[in-house]
């Protein structure tokens, strides 16, 4: 009863007043980042710092606000570190429109504040509409068909769209979009769907081979199908990161499912075999691990000659930036095609240094270990896999694209989350963030105690049962 009666009378922190404390700081970053932008481009402080300013935190401490209403028991780190992440990247990328000689209403910049202005609306639009993650998982097949859907877009004549040799985007008059982006969210909650439902099969193990227990052929079924659609996407689009990311993707997610390691070699043998097939098949998949190989190759020519120009500009900012960076207005970002976007990282670096690039990756690391965290506490097997899901899709995206620019693996083509220019990017994500808030929401929310009084009596009801049976 004393136990009980504890249990009854402890009260679960929410964090609430902690999130607001670490996103006064994430602000501080951002906007402080685009004082110092001013300052050391220009000689003085934005003459809009007051306006920018306000927009950023009216955006932020708006979603604080909604999640403290909707989703008291939430991850309290998720929303100030992504904060932090987006502010910064608002920043360099205004420092960037400096170099090029854009205003304060024109650039990159401003279009970035509007598509983060609508991913903050769909942010909590999410938080409203999905009140229990674990509804999403009736749309399965749903989401799964309307992933395929999204990806095929770009290949349809009239509305796709072909930038730097990859086909990846779709066009509707003015605007532009990258389907692949949404596409990735629905297929988290399609593949959390599936193997929520034939995991018991998928874990069942076959034959046996250097100590590692390998699925039964027919089993094999799903993970041949993702691969063929992943090299379908390398072929057809070009588009390298994306049919990385989707296969990692669903490889991991199935490893977590079924807890068999034998996954993980057929699903890595199948990766290596299909990428030996693209670099004898693509060109361009050649050209980018020539690329990686050899450089300074690539540099300084004409047409091809010179298509090694970004990733040897990268390196050269790098190295230039050294530990603590030359400063705002002290570089040359600009040298670096595309540093906006692909290449975000290289600006900071260049400008911020080697201690900026250390401080931004932790921040990704801490995404990842919320999200793996909220996975692990999940109280349902759906909550946990697309908790496991939405925080692999982070880790697999930032690996290949900031391993891609320090020149560890070939280039992709994929966007820095958060930080990098890209609408399509921006908006998926913070949908990404807000369903990472709804399921720790709902994992860390204390499961309610019933008073003994009020507990039914099953010793009786069961004695009750047998007498009238």
């Amino acid at each position: 009863m004393s136990q009980t009666s504890a249990l009854m009378g402890f009260v679960h922190r929410r964090r609430r007043g902690a999130e607001l404390f670490l996103l006064v700081i994430a602000l501080a970053v951002g906007i402080g980042a685009y004082a110092a932008v001013g300052v050391g481009v220009e000689g003085e402080v934005p003459t809009d710092i007051l306006g920018y300013g306000g927009w950023l935190a009216a955006l932020i401490i708006g979603a604080h606000i909604v999640v403290r209403l909707v989703a008291p028991y939430a991850d309290p780190v998720l929303l100030p570190v992504v904060a932090a992440l987006n502010g910064l990247g608002l920043a360099v990328i205004r420092r960037l429109d400096l170099a090029a000689g854009n205003g304060p209403d024109e650039g990159f910049a401003r279009q970035q504040l509007t598509w983060m202005t609508l991913g903050v609306l769909l942010f909590v639009a999410t938080l409203l509409i999905v009140r229990d993650h674990r509804v999403l998982q009736r749309f399965t097949y749903t989401f799964g068909l309307g992933a395929i859907v999204l990806l095929l877009l770009p290949m349809l004549p009239g509305i796709g769209k072909e930038i730097n040799g990859a086909r990846i985007w779709i066009h509707l008059g003015p605007f532009s979009f990258q389907p692949g982006e949404v596409a990735k969210v629905l297929l988290v909650l399609a593949f959390a769907g599936y193997l929520v439902r034939h995991r018991d099969a998928l874990a069942l193990a076959g034959r046996r081979l250097l100590f590692v227990d390998l699925p039964r052929g027919r089993d094999l079924g799903p993970i041949l199908v993702m691969w063929l659609i992943s090299l379908a996407i390398l072929v057809r689009q070009s588009d390298l990161g994306s049919s990385l990311l989707f296969f990692g993707l669903f490889l991991v997610m199935l490893y977590v499912a079924t807890e068999r390691p034998g996954w993980l070699l057929v699903g890595g043998t199948l990766f290596a075999a299909g990428a030996t097939l693209a670099y004898y098949v693509v060109p361009r998949v050649a050209l980018r691990v020539d690329l990686w190989l050899h450089p300074f190759d690539y540099y300084g020519g004409e047409g091809v000659r010179d298509s090694g120009r970004q990733i040897v500009e990268s390196m050269f900012g790098l190295g230039w930036g050294g530990l603590l960076g030359r400063g705002f207005g002290n570089g040359q970002p600009w040298r670096i095609s595309y540093a906006e976007s692909d290449f975000i990282i290289a600006a900071i670096g260049e400008e911020l240094g080697l201690t900026a690039l250390m401080a931004v990756i932790l921040c990704y690391g801490l995404i990842v270990e919320r999200g793996l965290r909220t996975a692990l506490i999940c109280r349902d097997a759906f909550g946990k896999l697309v908790a496991t899901g939405l925080a692999i899709v982070f880790a697999l995206q930032v690996f290949v694209v900031i391993g891609g620019v320090t020149h560890l693996i070939p280039l992709t083509g994929l966007t820095t989350p958060f930080l990098s220019k890209g609408g399509s990017s921006l908006v998926a994500n913070w949908v990404i963030v807000a369903l990472l808030l709804r399921i720790s929401d709902f994992a860390r929310r204390p499961i309610p105690v019933l008073d003994p009084a009020e507990e039914p009596d099953v010793d009786a009801e069961v004695t009750q049962v047998v007498k009238l049976g």
